[in-house]
């Protein structure tokens, strides 16, 4: 694979893992490869069966280098589960440099002392993100390179996960012979590809309905302002819809998908599904209602613990940007309607802000959001920190973007 302009994103999801091969040339993202293969070796985002996931792992990348071409060994990771939290952290260091101006070696140690923040032994950080700087007592300081002072502070949001799920995920990709280039929470990879700079600046956050979780991420100000994850998804609603139906678990996926609607009232009592026609032996014909009744009484325990995470911040129905919504349970008709309602903000479902080539019209967004946007998110990071050969190629990418944005 030639690392210098194609890009693997790999999402090792509850339900399912997604991968997203991706050729970068003269500031061109193609799509050239994807793939998804159902997952049964997670719970909750935790790993709880390795052989399955590595086997799962191991057939989607497979199957991603048989579309693209290119034999895959490395990837960019997304991570998420339930035991993801994030908390403010504050670094200081003196300026090195005897005249006083700030160096990317200064911003790296000031990140590094915000990362001392005291941490469970059984918890690892995962991202320390600048929210600010401050310079010899002036704040809020987007970037202070090339600035003079004398003392360099930082406020930073730290993200971090349990060490014995990181280490189990990476044990997994190891024996998938996957090198792990980068590990990145999985909603700030979505939000790359799915959220406007605008969105960010005034205030948004990004709720990703998953299989076994939800996760949150809150922007403000440009910055990634919290980040959260609630032990609940969408496959929780399939459950409650085979016990509520009393069918199997494929089928109510089935009636989930295509009957599934967020507001019970907007629902005729008269209309009804037959069964028949997802399984020859299922012989009942329910209420539409009835199933749109079990779907709402589980989207509203899940939309009270998002509500919960953003009353946290303070930022409950506070955000003027609004909720973006990704994830296979943001395909659920009237969501963004019960959520302008429920969470009393506006509401919109996440549809991918930059132009592409390749195979695009294969990429469904609620899928392939996050696999996808680790390509931008890697791109972005290395731009700004690593400062690799393909740097210039990068920034071309970068450009081209832009004239998407609004």
């Amino acid at each position: 694979m030639a690392k210098e302009n194609i890009l693997v994103g790999l999402d090792v999801g509850t339900t399912k893992v997604a991968v997203t091969v991706a050729r970068v040339e003269e500031g061109i993202i193609s799509i050239i490869g994807h793939s998804r293969v159902p997952n049964l070796g997670m719970r909750k985002g935790m790993i709880v069966d390795v052989e399955e996931t590595v086997s799962v792992v191991t057939s989607a990348i497979e199957e991603a280098e048989r579309i693209s071409g290119f034999a895959i060994n490395s990837a960019i990771i997304a991570m998420g589960g339930a035991h993801i939290s994030s908390t403010v952290s504050k670094g200081v260091v003196a300026v090195s440099r005897a005249d006083g101006e700030i160096t990317y070696s200064d911003l790296d140690r000031v990140l590094e002392a915000a990362r001392t923040v005291a941490l469970p032994p059984n918890r690892q950080i995962l991202h320390v993100i600048p929210k600010f700087y401050t310079v010899d007592g002036q704040e809020h300081i987007a970037d202070p390179i090339g600035m003079t002072g004398i003392r360099l502070e930082v406020e930073a949001v730290v993200v971090g996960g349990a060490t014995s799920a990181i280490n189990n995920l990476t044990k997994c990709l190891n024996q998938a012979e996957v090198q792990i280039e980068d590990l990145v929470f999985a909603p700030l990879a979505s939000a790359e590809i799915l959220m406007t700079k605008k969105q960010k600046e005034m205030g948004s956050v990004l709720v990703d309905i998953g299989g076994g979780t939800t996760s949150v991420a809150v922007f403000e100000g440009g910055d990634v302002l919290h980040c959260g994850v609630v032990p609940v998804g969408s496959a929780h609603i399939t459950n409650d819809i085979a016990i509520g139906l009393r069918t199997s678990l494929e089928v109510a996926e089935k009636i989930k998908i295509q009957y599934g609607s967020a507001i019970p009232e907007n629902i005729s009592e008269s209309e009804m599904i037959n069964l028949a026609n997802f399984d020859p032996q299922e012989t009942q014909r329910v209420e539409r209602r009835y199933l749109s009744e079990i779907i709402h009484a589980r989207l509203m325990e899940i939309f009270s613990l998002v509500r919960a995470e953003l009353r946290t911040i303070g930022k409950d129905g506070m955000l003027p940007a609004g909720i973006v919504f990704t994830g296979g349970g943001s395909k659920l008709e009237e969501l963004v309607n019960l959520a302008k309602d429920e969470l009393r903000l506006p509401a919109q479902i996440g549809q991918p802000l930059f132009e592409m080539a390749g195979l695009v019209d294969k990429i469904d967004p609620a899928i392939y959001s996050t696999s996808t946007g680790l390509i931008l998110y890697a791109l972005e990071n290395q731009t700004v920190h690593r400062q690799i050969d393909a740097g210039k190629m990068i920034d071309k990418a970068k450009g081209f973007f832009k004239q998407f944005l609004p």
